[in-house]
């Protein structure tokens, strides 16, 4: 009696675990740092590869391979192209331009750079950021905002697509 209790005991845990893994999660972080001494707030962004794949084939009608050595020669601009569209920024209330710097491929992980000017430091911050938004009922955007170690975030959705942090 005892072995059969084990063995349902560990049929549910690993039944369990295989659940787990056969799960999707939809989710972007987004790293926002104020730099004082450029003036300018970086971001960085981590974005799994396949799901972006995914959104620019929707969009484009196009296969990237993002991330891979057959990478289309423009992809950068299709990425600065689509976050352009997909994020955007007021500092103290003003609306920033997002400059795209680059990226680089992490395993299954598209890490994007870009900055931001800043020149009067930062008291608010209001973030709009719909990546994936199209692709994924719960993709989930995550946005850290640390201004000279006041850290905050937000956690955005298709739900709510914006928010604002007071510093």
């Amino acid at each position: 009696m005892i072995k059969k209790i084990k063995y349902l005991s560990l049929s549910i845990v690993v039944f369990m675990l295989m659940a787990m893994a056969w799960h999707k999660y939809y989710v972007a972080v987004f790293q926002f740092n104020y730099v004082s001494s450029k003036k300018e707030i970086q971001i960085t962004s981590r974005i799994f590869i396949d799901d972006l794949e995914a959104a620019f084939v929707k969009k484009y009608k196009k296969h990237f391979y993002l991330g891979t050595s057959a990478e289309v020669a423009d992809a950068s601009e299709y990425l600065k192209k689509y976050f352009a569209g997909k994020i955007h920024i007021k500092v103290n209330g003003k609306e920033k331009p997002i400059k795209f710097l680059g990226k680089e491929a992490e395993d299954d992980i598209l890490i994007c750079y870009y900055t931001l000017p800043a020149e009067s430091g930062v008291k608010t911050i209001w973030v709009g950021n719909t990546t994936l938004l199209e692709m994924f009922d719960d993709q989930q955007n995550i946005i850290h905002v640390n201004i000279k170690g006041n850290k905050k975030s937000l956690l955005l959705t298709n739900g709510e697509t914006e928010g604002l942090l007071e510093f």
